[in-house]
């Protein structure tokens, strides 16, 4: 389906690192709808490249209120290899069924991160990178044109002799964050966090989505992945998918919607 842009009603949050919470027991959840045959899956949110998990916060005080426990853990942004490692070794530390869901690079970590994991009831990419196997992200996203992002990087030393990548602030705004108010945007590209140039060249060893039910969001005015590659790769999947008139910070600026997405993820595979 399709959504049109709605006023945005925005807060900016400014925490880090990872968001919380414990779910409604079953009797509370059920005060009006009747008894529960199976708890909540735990809703993980993996925020994606220029960006930290306070970037998930509508989405997770929405999904909170509805009953969901969330957590939202920092994406270390060191690469695909080794952050796909960290956030598998964190969904370990969560018992019990969950759905994953990745925001732009954040969709290529959890590509590869819950690949085998049977735990894992579905998969929600937002606005996301979705690899196959043996594909590294520089290919995959300059196989479609619409996206200005590769224009708008700077080169950053990482401090141990390799190089990151930031978003030059001055074009913040119209690449990332067009959807936004200015000051918004201002404040975000004033603390994004860069990523690891070798997030770009790694390789994907493994592709969840072939295995794990997926839903995905595309956003037809990105400019930092193109629409028409979210699309391509949603086909591939053979994703639910819903098509918004969004920014690629779709969950900030459409919280509704992606927490609505997020949501039947879970009923479906529930």
């Amino acid at each position: 389906m399709t959504i049109s842009r709605r006023p945005l009603l925005l807060g900016v949050v400014a925490a880090a690192g990872t968001l919380a919470a414990t779910a409604l027991p079953a009797s509370a959840a059920s005060a009006t709808g009747g008894s529960r045959s199976r708890p909540k899956p735990t809703v993980v949110l993996v925020h994606g490249a220029f960006a930290d998990a306070s970037s998930w916060s509508a989405v997770a005080s929405r999904l909170q209120k509805a009953g969901y426990t969330v957590v939202a853990p920092a994406n270390p942004l060191r690469g695909l290899t080794s952050d796909a490692a960290y956030i598998s070794a964190i969904l370990k530390t969560i018992d019990g069924p969950k759905v994953v869901v990745g925001h732009s690079y954040g969709g290529a970590v959890i590509t590869q991160a819950a690949a085998g994991d049977a735990s894992v009831k579905a998969l929600v990419y937002v606005a996301a990178f979705v690899p196959d196997k043996g594909e590294q992200l520089g290919e995959l996203g300059a196989r479609f044109p619409g996206s200005q992002l590769s224009d708008a990087l700077q080169p950053l030393p990482d401090g141990a002799g390799g190089t990151d990548l930031a978003i030059q602030t001055a074009k913040f705004h119209a690449v990332f964050t067009a959807d936004l108010p200015a000051s918004t945007s201002a404040l975000m590209g004033a603390s994004q966090r860069p990523i690891s140039a070798a997030a770009f060249t790694d390789v994907a060893t493994a592709a969840a989505w072939r295995d794990i039910p997926s839903w995905a969001v595309v956003a037809t005015q990105d400019r930092a992945i193109a629409p028409d590659l979210e699309r391509f790769e949603a086909k591939r999947a053979g994703s639910h998918t819903t098509v918004v008139d969004s920014s690629h910070v779709v969950m900030i600026s459409h919280p509704d919607l992606v927490t609505k997405v997020i949501r039947s993820a879970a009923t479906a595979t529930g």
